[in-house]
């Protein structure tokens, strides 16, 4: 596989930081992704649909009604999958108005801690260096006043973050499946389960511009609260909530 030079010190990184977060009871650490866009329609799909009677699929998938962005959250807590569908395209603002959302709906569960863990990989929405993504991630931490832990998995391998494994398990579960409404592909991913459990599945109708960037005098006001490790300051960064 494609290695970089600290690809062995940031998977070390990631099994410190992890094996940290999950000894600690005032620590919470999620697993965060977004799967490839999945194209409604009456498209066909690779695998066997579970119908007694195989139907058809358009010829040619070149027309589609909407385009569904995926995005997961895995609590590695108790195993819980939250998969929210957006309908436009994978943003910063989308990711981190996704997690606020996640957060109001179990905060109730988690009164005792004062950090999260996210392992994630440097995606386009996701890099260190998206200023839209600082931003978006001081306010939240803020917003919470939780510190946030980002601990990216290393480049090329970003198959061993775990929340990977809940998409192979969602794309083998509706394999050859005719996803031709929004309404079916939820329903679709609802049904799936992940280690017993069935995700808590939400449909994100925000339209989200591409492109937001943040002007280097207003970044100033939010990198005091962006600490980089000194040794990983690409794959290892605080967020501090003040």
């Amino acid at each position: 596989m494609r290695k970089i030079p600290q690809t062995d010190a940031i998977f070390e990184n990631v099994f410190r930081q992890n094996q940290a977060s999950d000894t600690n009871p005032r620590s919470l650490r999620l697993s965060i992704d977004t799967k490839a866009k999945v194209k409604i329609g009456n498209l066909s799909r690779n695998g066997k649909d579970r119908v007694l009677e195989a139907r058809l699929a358009d010829d040619h998938d070149t027309e589609w009604q909407a385009v569904l962005v995926p995005f997961g959250i895995l609590n590695t807590d108790n195993d819980q999958l939250s998969i929210y569908f957006g309908q436009s395209v994978e943003t910063s603002d989308f990711i981190a108005d996704c997690l606020m959302a996640w957060w109001l709906e179990h905060q109730s569960e988690y009164r005792q801690i004062d950090e999260w863990v996210i392992d994630l990989d440097g995606g386009a929405a996701t890099r260190s260096d998206r200023t839209q993504f600082i931003k978006r991630m001081v306010e939240l931490s803020q917003s919470i006043g939780l510190s946030i832990r980002l601990i990216y998995y290393p480049p090329y391998h970003s198959k061993y973050n775990p929340i990977e494994r809940c998409w192979a398990a969602l794309e083998n579960y509706w394999n050859g499946a005719i996803l031709n409404s929004v309404q079916a592909a939820i329903e679709w991913a609802k049904h799936m389960s992940w280690k017993g459990i069935a995700p808590i599945v939400h449909h994100i109708d925000t339209l989200y511009p591409k492109g937001v960037t943040v002007l280097p005098e207003e970044l100033k006001s939010y990198l005091p609260s962006w600490l980089r490790s000194e040794t990983l300051p690409k794959w290892n960064v605080t967020v501090l909530p003040d």
